[in-house]
């Protein structure tokens, strides 16, 4: 089985190699913007480093994406607030599910492919077999 934190820190490189080549700007401009090595954003872009919020601070500085923005790809906040398939309303009756995640990444056209691919691959991540229900 492969690791859901390995998963996630893929699609975040990818996602800040999308956005590097959006701003036309090489790994060693990217480097020089924000005081990092070329090496250590060629790992980060591929997926074999997690950055520290310092360092997805100083990227989204370079490449005039929010901060939050890289956080939510990083998995350090949630993207979406208040989305929960299995919450109930106050008077105790469940909230319909919100359909067709999948579908709205790919239909947005704010994202290129790359970014959806990205998107998805971290959402997938955070699927998983549902915990075994046991009775004691």
């Amino acid at each position: 089985m492969t690791d859901p934190w390995e998963a996630q820190r893929e699609a975040l490189g990818a996602f800040i190699r999308e956005q590097r080549k959006r701003a036309n700007l090489s790994l060693r401009q990217l480097a020089e913007l924000t005081s990092l090595s070329n090496p250590y954003l060629s790992q980060v872009e591929r997926g074999l480093h997690q950055p520290s919020v310092r360092v997805l601070k100083a990227i989204s500085g370079a490449l005039n994406v929010s901060a939050e923005t890289l956080l939510a790809q990083a998995g350090l906040i949630d993207a979406i607030a208040g989305e929960a398939g299995e919450a109930t309303e106050a008077d105790g009756q469940e909230k319909p599910q919100i359909p067709g995640t999948e579908d709205a990444i790919r239909a947005d056209p704010r994202l290129g492919d790359e970014q959806k691919a990205a998107l998805i691959a971290v959402y997938r991540s955070m699927l998983g077999p549902a915990p075994a229900v046991t009775k004691d």
